[in-house]
């Protein structure tokens, strides 16, 4: 059987798009094994249809991590045998890139958003040049490169002048669990439930402006759950504005205990700014989440977003992340029932085509090439 060693930085957890392709992998007949990192708050791994390999490291932030990450990876996959290279994101291309040539390997490339556009490096103009640099070198010689949305492959593609394919981030298409009720998840019974879920909960991903609009809301609680740099200040904020009876918080879970608390949202924001070129262009994992789950979205009108929502009528957009916007937008869509239904009825109708089984044709058909 054909191997492929797919490489993320992540820990491995909670990365639903690397786990598909994985899957897909596999259904394209490749022994996997997935390589990323354990970190001190790592969930355990579940069982999956193929290996997993978690590297423990002396670093956890800052270029001394970066370092040690680039180096261990790259002996790793040097005294490993394997038919394909498959590297997600940037911070692991280099030394896929290095072995790829060295052994005449084949490497596939998927860049989970526009890399070197994130806010951390768009602040860090050094750091951000080595990336970019990075990216000049490697990716013009690159045969097989994704990305998540239209949007991102159209920058690469001036940028560099290479064609890339889009796989975009959808769920596999599958029956959810069977529906707990919000008493057996402690969640009130009372009040509806605006959610917000997600791996990157940060800075400018509208989290501040959705809490402070829950002082305009009584009947309503603010479900944030995941994991993010911003959580701890949103704590300390949900305390200064006295709002521990409308806010909660839960830590990052697995997919499917995940999907049991989405099931019981009335409405799911994704309402991230236009901060930057990574978000501006952005297609989040959770505004697919909430339409496999049913629920109505209240989004920011972000390119790529707007153009889902407005597509499948799933919900409605907002026009700024002032708070009484955002809070009038959430009494708008509470306040009609009958709408809420089509809402609900049409994320039905657009989770059947929203869906992995039909992304994966363009990674599938990639994988065919590959001898």
């Amino acid at each position: 059987m054909k191997k492929a060693i797919v490489s993320v930085i992540n820990d491995l957890a909670t990365d639903q798009r690397v786990n598909r392709s994985c899957l897909t992998l596999i259904e394209s007949g490749y022994e996997v094994l997935l390589v990323g990192r354990e970190l001190k708050n790592s969930l355990p791994l579940s069982p999956r249809p193929y290996s997993m390999h978690r590297m423990k490291l002396l670093f956890t932030t800052g270029v001394p991590f970066y370092v040690e990450f680039q180096i261990r990876l790259f002996f790793l996959l040097l005294f490993k045998k394997t038919n394909l290279y498959f590297s997600n994101d940037l911070d692991t291309l280099l030394p896929n890139y290095i072995l790829s040539k060295l052994k005449g390997i084949p490497l596939i490339y998927d860049s989970h958003e526009y890399f070197t556009g994130v806010p951390e490096l768009m602040e860090h103009p050094f750091k951000r040049s080595v990336w970019k640099r990075v990216e000049k070198m490697i990716i013009p010689k690159l045969k097989y490169m994704f990305t998540v949305n239209d949007s991102i492959a159209n920058l690469y593609l001036a940028e560099f002048g290479i064609p890339v394919r889009v796989i975009r981030n959808l769920p596999i298409r599958k029956e959810l669990p069977i529906k707990a009720t919000r008493e057996s998840l402690n969640l009130p019974t009372d009040k509806s439930i605006i959610l917000l879920q997600g791996a990157g909960i940060n800075i400018n991903r509208g989290a501040e402006e959705a809490l402070e609009s829950m002082k305009l809301l009584e009947d309503c609680l603010l479900l944030i759950i995941g994991s993010g740099d911003a959580l701890e200040s949103l704590k300390q904020l949900t305390q200064k504005l006295n709002l521990t009876d409308r806010v909660k918080f839960i830590p990052k879970l697995p997919f499917d205990e995940l999907m049991q608390y989405t099931m019981q949202a009335d409405i799911g924001l994704s309402i991230d700014k236009d901060t930057n070129i990574n978000y501006r262009y952005s297609l989040p994992n959770k505004l697919f989440d909430y339409i496999q789950a049913e629920v109505p979205v209240l989004a920011s009108n972000l390119v790529e977003v707007q153009k889902i929502v407005q597509q499948y009528n799933v919900g409605v957009c907002i026009e700024s992340h002032i708070p009484e916007e955002i809070a009038g937008k959430i009494k708008f869509m509470l306040a009609d029932k009958e709408r809420l239904r089509i809402w609900k009825a049409n994320a039905a109708k657009a989770k059947e085509t929203l869906c992995w089984q039909n992304e994966k044709t363009n990674l599938s058909t990639v994988l065919l090439t590959i001898k």
